[in-house]
């Protein structure tokens, strides 16, 4: 009995369609991130797991794919790694695992490669990830992420340039309803400082940076868990509501923080950001300031950042922030970086949703050639290689088959023109053009239909 085939949860397949929209996805990301100067470079599926762990928070642990090791890999463990747990057990059995993110593998590059690069180092990177993540609509267990990265400064400008690179991906997309959130760790920090937490900070984090997904009353029971007192608490809410403009929330913030230096800190960079921004454009309508914003992964420690289509119902489909030690941890400290990443998948989906995909983008074969006799076959495949030498996406049917067969092959395909080559069409050199969107037919030269259907692109 034959096998049913199936997927991994959380896996897919993509056909010509998807393809063609992703690689639409993709390409407009990566003239974007080249016209701002940055590199590609690709870094293994596999990395060791002991370069991610630890970087990721403990819930980020927990999500990562662990490989086996090759061999019997059972013969280094005894009964006592059985009795110890999973964790023991784990350092014997695997020793490497699939990347969680494309941002811990690129410290490990930068310092593995610290001295074939030039710093300040602006890379992007666009990779398959992998998460051991409940599936659902728009989270997947593998999926791209489309990464830029300047590690080497600290200087605001490149905060300010990943505000611009996100807005021009978008305007070329055709998105307009979308806000760019922006907040500042220093502040999260001053935040903690001002209400009596000092000390809970990564708690604050981890729990804040739900409050999208399971609403405020929730974030408090899990700060409450967390040990957070209620007074803390309590003191909280107003500066998670906080309205208004960015000027108008970077006032109340100041007088909240007034008593922080890591909060006025926080404060000055993002008022320097915004400084930045306006030199840059004009149009800052999108960027918006937002206490609430955590960023859930340990090594940010600056600016963070995190994007939202707000007519789409699919969650945050970009993020990133700064990290002042991320390669520290690989034996170079003192390298400052910031960066983001576009969610391929997850824009894909907003994409669909909105229905702003091009159909341009979906045009594969631009001509098909097709024919009633087999020397008329033969003198398609010199019609063929004319188009081809043109640049004119196009093929022939291969097989000897009814026309009705041939222009159905068309039509399901979806190719915009079909040339239909008889006896009379070899002996003239005019060939039968048929638009198969409208049905008009006319005969013309292999010279005139090239032109013609490049005019028409």
């Amino acid at each position: 009995m034959s096998q049913k085939p199936s997927l991994p949860k959380g896996m897919r397949d993509f056909g010509p369609l998807q393809m063609a929209r992703r690689n639409y996805i993709l390409d407009t990301i990566k003239t974007v991130f080249q016209k701002y100067g940055f590199m590609p470079i690709e870094t293994p599926a596999m990395e060791n797991l002991t370069t991610l762990t630890g970087k990721y928070g403990d819930e980020g642990d927990q999500l990562l794919f662990k490989v086996l090791n090759s061999g019997d890999f059972l013969s280094k463990t005894t009964e006592v790694d059985y009795k110890n747990g999973a964790k023991q057990m784990l350092r014997k059995v695997s020793e490497k695992g699939l990347k969680y993110d494309l941002t811990v593998p690129f410290a490990r590059f930068v310092v593995m490669n610290q001295n074939d690069i030039t710093l300040p180092f602006k890379r992007y990177q666009i990779q398959p990830v992998w998460r051991a993540d409940r599936p659902q609509k728009g989270r997947y267990r593998e999926f791209y992420q489309c990464d830029a990265d300047v590690v080497g400064t600290d200087s605001l400008i490149c905060e300010a340039e990943i505000v611009m690179m996100i807005n021009e991906v978008f305007n070329i997309l055709g998105f307009t309803d979308y806000s760019i959130k922006i907040n500042h760790r220093a502040v999260l920090s001053g935040i903690a400082e001002a209400i009596g937490a000092q000390g809970k900070e990564s708690d604050l984090f981890v729990a804040i940076d739900k409050l999208d997904k399971i609403g405020l009353d929730k974030v408090c029971d899990e700060l409450s868990n967390r040990g957070l007192s209620n007074t803390s608490i309590e003191s909280l809410k107003p500066i998670l509501s906080l309205g208004g403009t960015f000027d108008q929330k970077i006032s109340a913030l100041k007088n909240i923080l007034t008593e922080s230096r890591a909060g006025s800190k926080g404060i000055a960079q993002l008022e320097e950001v915004v400084a930045y921004l306006s030199k840059l454009t004009s149009d800052k309508t999108h960027i918006e300031l937002d206490t609430t914003l955590a960023r859930g992964l340990s090594y940010y420690t600056g600016t963070i950042f995190e994007v939202k289509i707000n007519n789409a119902s699919i969650g945050s489909v970009s993020g990133g922030g700064r990290y002042d030690d991320l390669t520290g941890i690989f034996g170079l400290p003192d390298i400052s970086g910031v960066g983001f990443s576009f969610g391929v998948d997850r824009l894909y989906d907003c994409l669909e949703e909105l229905d702003l995909f091009k159909d341009e983008v979906l045009t594969f074969t631009e001509v098909l050639i097709t024919h009633f006799d087999k020397p008329s076959q033969e003198y398609g495949l010199g019609v063929l290689a004319q188009l081809r030498n043109a640049n004119i996406k196009s093929e022939l049917y291969p097989d000897q088959a009814k026309p009705k067969k041939q222009f159905g092959y068309a039509d399901k395909k979806g190719i915009p023109y079909t040339i239909a080559i008889g006896s009379d069409e070899v002996n003239s050199g005019q060939l039968t053009l048929k638009n198969m969107e409208t049905g008009d037919q006319e005969k013309l030269t292999i010279e005139k239909i090239i032109e013609k259907i490049k005019k028409g692109r």
